[in-house]
């Protein structure tokens, strides 16, 4: 079955080695012809100039490179990378594409217009033109050693220090395929204290070790590993989240990297509980969940932490609080919710899952339950 053209989706923050490594890709490729969409906030976009100058495209095949610029795929670039997706697709001189997202790009947007393009075309019965292959991840080993020690690498004159905290958990968080590049640069332990990070962000996707971004052609292109639903629900706070009985005694990683989860059926309040994730927040790498609070009492609040950054906002009603005809309908077709239902209570609850560097849990913990 003809399913379209394979894409692969290279992310990571900027200077990671994404440039590198297609270079390599293409340098290294025998027998695919390979279109590239590149994308990079400016006026100028420096990544394509880097892919033309290196050789391994011909000046004359420079129409195989799609410069997407002064703007974001994973924003407002959507419709331009629809188009040219569409355009690349179809055409029968190209049988893989790559995209290089911008440093400062989400990769779950991207993934998210394929897949509309993908259903679009299932549901209209038209061509298929193109399919996610593989999202690959590149971190910078020596970066994130600096990040998550509190360093101040990564702060710039555009992006503050949470911005970037969060964009590289997000990378991380969504792909399936991570790339620690330039692990040369970093001790043993540091490497360990790397790999720590990204399993607990993301202990679903598979690790690749390199120096300037090194790796063979036939493990990140034609993968077809790539599942929409399953990448959605790899994060290390998503599997802690829906097998919580895993994480009671905490789950211990390389290099002082834990997890575990914090349930509770008491309203918290709100200020306590924030002065408490303030207190442990240079431990707490990730954390995310529900709050249920004594302010807020008939709003479900998502509570999340990355980095530095914190945010709360009400997602609507507990389901408890639903007129009843509502409630009913919502419990038969979620039997996890129904599981989970206190006969008072209904679904009021706290569930926040955390990850992070040498956490104390019991003295977390301890904390959380003074809120209540």
């Amino acid at each position: 079955m003809n399913k379209g053209t394979p894409v692969l989706v290279i992310t990571g923050y900027l200077g990671s080695g994404k440039t590198t490594l297609i270079n390599n890709i293409l340098k290294k490729n025998k027998d695919k012809r390979i279109a590239l969409i590149v994308n990079d906030i400016g006026e100028v976009n420096i990544d394509e100039e880097l892919v033309l100058k290196s050789g391994y495209i011909k000046q004359e095949d420079k129409g195989d490179v799609v410069p997407l610029s002064n703007g974001c795929i994973c924003c407002t670039l959507k419709e331009d990378l629809m188009k040219q997706l569409t355009s690349l697709g179809t055409n029968p001189d190209f049988d893989y594409i790559i995209i290089e997202a911008s440093g400062i790009c989400e990769p779950l947007p991207i993934a998210q217009t394929i897949s509309v393009m993908e259903q679009t075309s299932m549901s209209y019965g038209l061509p298929k033109v193109c399919y996610l292959d593989n999202v690959l991840t590149v971190v910078d080993a020596k970066r994130l050693v600096n990040e998550f020690n509190a360093g101040d690498a990564l702060i710039n004159s555009e992006h503050d220090e949470e911005d970037l905290e969060k964009l590289l958990v997000e990378q991380i968080e969504f792909c399936n395929q991570i790339m620690i590049n330039k692990v040369s640069d970093v001790t043993e332990e540091e490497l360990d204290s790397v790999k720590g990070v990204v399993d607990a962000l993301n202990p679903a996707a598979e690790i690749i070790e390199t120096d300037y971004s090194e790796v063979d052609n036939d493990i990140i292109l034609d993968t077809n590993n790539f599942d929409l639903e399953k990448v959605q629900t790899s994060a290390g706070w998503v599997e802690a989240m829906e097998h919580p009985e895993e994480h009671e005694d905490g789950e211990a990683y390389e290099y002082g990297i834990t997890t575990f989860v914090f349930y509770n059926r008491k309203p918290f309040k709100l200020e306590p509980f924030q002065d408490v994730i303030e207190k442990y927040s240079d431990k707490i790498i990730r954390a995310k969940g529900f709050l249920w609070t004594e302010e807020t009492d008939g709003e479900t609040i998502i509570f999340e932490k990355i980095g530095k950054e914190k945010t709360l906002r009400s997602i609507g009603s507990w389901i408890v609080d639903m007129p009843k005809e509502e409630q009913e309908q919502i419990l038969k077709y979620n039997p996890d919710v129904k599981d989970a239902w206190d006969p008072e209570l209904g679904d009021k609850m706290n569930k926040i899952v955390f990850i992070g560097r040498n956490m104390d849990k019991d003295a977390i913990i301890a904390d959380l339950e003074n809120c209540l």
